[in-house]
């Protein structure tokens, strides 16, 4: 079997809600009461995807369409409500603060998020060196992370999370990092990654990376799943109505019924 036909990860009629408690008591009635149910909010809704080994994801869609609780689930982070996921490889989602203390410095903190992912004293020795390298922020690695600008953050959280050399890479909204040459270094080791057959869902609002990059793109809005295309044929309409919406009210936003295919005979 070619690497590209394996599955990496497989959603099958995915749900996530949550429950919309009003204040306490509501939510001692939640807890004590089996039979109650209070107001929920669905945050995914019967979603269907495949990811096959190999590939470069793009997830789009606006604040609230459900890409981090998405990519949450696929970690291993949050669970499904209802439905099923199965994930087939070690799975690392890239967060600039997840296991990093402020009061360490960035060296220290290099050492401490590494025995946190079940590194050895010998592992983390080995890696040690590429990881300063990549990251690149100088004098800066022997400082206290409190000191550190967003950007330095992002790049040695980067730095760690792609040394760790998981099956599934998840980059949710981390390649903001400042600079264009650090992107570009990001992005060379996202094609590494591809080539040796890892998986990468890369979560943004950023379309332009998405374009040259993603080997297909997927679209949720408010939960739901609106398609998943190459590139090409779903990055145009997706930002006519980005463009659209912005100009609606509340009440025409609530009444929208997007599809993908309705804004590709549209913009395409």
């Amino acid at each position: 079997m070619e690497m590209k036909d394996e599955i990496a990860i497989k959603c099958t009629h995915l749900y996530k809600k949550y429950p919309l408690y009003t204040g306490d008591m509501e939510r001692l009635k939640g807890l004590l009461l089996p039979h109650y149910k209070p107001k929920e909010f669905v945050a995914l809704q019967d979603i269907n995807l495949e990811f096959r080994k190999g590939e470069i994801i793009g997830i789009i869609g606006l604040n609230g369409s459900g890409k981090s609780t998405l990519a949450s689930i696929i970690s291993g982070i949050t669970y499904p409500t209802e439905g099923k996921i199965e994930i087939n490889g070690e799975v690392n989602m890239l967060s600039a603060n997840a296991g990093m203390e402020n009061n360490l410095t960035g060296m220290e903190n290099i050492d401490y998020k590494c025995l946190l992912l079940g590194f050895t004293p010998k592992e983390i020795d080995e890696i040690r060196d590429d990881i300063i390298k990549f990251a690149d922020i100088g004098i800066h690695i022997n400082q206290p992370l409190r000191t550190y600008s967003s950007g330095m953050r992002s790049r040695l959280g980067f730095a760690i999370s792609v040394h760790m050399n998981p099956d599934i890479l998840i980059i949710d909204e981390a390649l903001s990092v400042g600079d264009n040459s650090f992107t570009d270094k990001c992005l060379n080791k996202m094609n590494e990654f591809k080539e040796n057959g890892k998986t990468i869902l890369f979560v943004s609002h950023s379309v332009m990376q998405m374009q040259g990059f993603c080997d297909k793109v997927v679209w949720l809005h408010q939960g739901k799943l609106l398609g998943e295309e190459i590139p090409e044929k779903i990055l145009v309409p997706y930002c006519g109505f980005a463009r659209e919406i912005n100009g609606m009210t509340a009440e025409e936003k609530s009444r929208l019924n997007p599809t993908l295919q309705e804004y590709q005979k549209k913009y395409l």
